[in-house]
This record gives C-alpha cells, structure tokens and sequence, in this order.
C-alpha cells in the first residue's frame, strides 16, 4: 500500500471554488479510485489544500490516473486556481491502520519532521517501540514516510474532536515518560531531526474522512 499525498497551494480567496470543481470532478473519477481524505489548513499555511490518495503501488496509481485523464473525468477544471503544486508518495509503517472512511476529527495535526539522513530505520524502530504510549490517548491517522517527492520526510497524523482536546492531550502526554517520541531535549533525541513542524487542517464536506 502506498498514499500519494498531493498538496495544492492556491491564490487568496480561491478555496471555495476549488472545492467546488474539485468535488464535481471527483464523483466522476470515483469510479477509478477514491480518495482517503481532503483537507484544506486552518492553522498553519493558509490557502492550501491536501488531498490524500490510496494505491496498491506505483503502477496502479499510474495506470488509475492515465485512465481517468483518458476518459474526461480528470483533473477538474481549477488550474488557474492553483498557485504551486507537489506531490509525494508515501509508504506507511506496518503499524499504521489503513485509513477508511470514517469520522475521527475535524481537526486534523499534520507533524511533519525531517530527518537526517539515514535515520528512518531509528525512527521506524521507535515509532514500533513506543506507539502504545501515545495511543493511550488518541488513535492515530497516519504515520508514514516519503518515498518520491520530498525526501527524508516522516508525518505522524493525529485526529482531534476540538483544537480544545488537542491541547488536553498534550497536557496529559507531557505527564508520561515515553513522550514526545525524539525526547524533550537534543541531547537525548532517539534520532536526528533537521527540522519539526506541524499543522491544524480540517476536511471538507466531501471528505472521506471526517
């Protein structure tokens, strides 16, 4: 399983029609693949939009999204929307859940952390050894690394009911021995990281997930 992660930053004021010729494209292309989320940030880089896509490996997506551009159905007509695009495929970790339609939200954190290189095989082992600690307190939306795109990238997802629940959340973490997952301190981070950042998104109506 892989999830290609395409992020959409769009000109000020342009997320309502976006979101409208998004969706009336999307239930055509459905019948090719449907997506596992779309979101668009309310904390974080304004005007941007994230849409999540399942596959079961690269020649799928490929062959999926040839034959969805072949038949009309796709992309949706709102380039003219769109002031930058990337994409990146991630691979998810043997311990993240397959992400199904389903309401765990709305609030979404996005943690993205960049690791030095040649890192991922601590991290995975980490993330393995220490998972439970977290899921103590939350169910987790996705942990997964990048594999094409921006390297050296690692985003663990978590869904919140209230940007109010997130902050309890991370009261109640800080009283637990086994987080933050890197350490409290760069002296006794687990592995190396190049940077850290996060971000609040939420779906839109026609999200799978919610």
């Amino acid at each position: 399983m892989i999830y290609e992660m395409r992020t959409y930053d769009l000109y000020p004021h342009a997320l309502e029609e976006f979101e409208l010729t998004f969706r009336e494209a999307y239930y055509k292309r459905m019948r090719f693949s449907e997506m596992a989320a779309f979101w668009h940030t309310e904390v974080g880089p304004m005007n941007q939009i994230i849409h999540v896509w399942p596959y079961k490996n690269v020649e799928e997506r490929n062959r999926v999204r040839t034959a969805a551009v072949e038949d009309g159905s796709w992309p949706a007509d709102n380039a003219h929307l769109i002031k930058k695009m990337r994409t990146d495929i991630m691979i998810p970790l043997a311990i993240m859940p397959e992400i199904r339609p389903t309401k765990l939200g709305p609030y979404f954190e996005i943690c993205t952390e960049t690791f030095a290189t040649g890192e991922l095989p601590k991290i995975i082992k980490t993330w393995e050894k220490s998972i439970d600690v977290r899921l103590q307190f939350g169910p987790v939306c996705a942990l997964w690394y990048s594999e094409i795109g921006s390297l050296n990238k690692f985003q663990h997802i978590w869904p919140y009911s209230s940007l109010d629940q997130r902050q309890e959340v991370q009261e109640k973490l800080k009283s637990t021995n086994g987080w933050p997952i890197h350490g409290r301190s760069a002296s006794n981070c687990e592995y190396r990281l190049e940077s850290l950042e996060s971000m609040i998104v939420m779906p839109s109506a026609f999200s799978p997930l919610t």
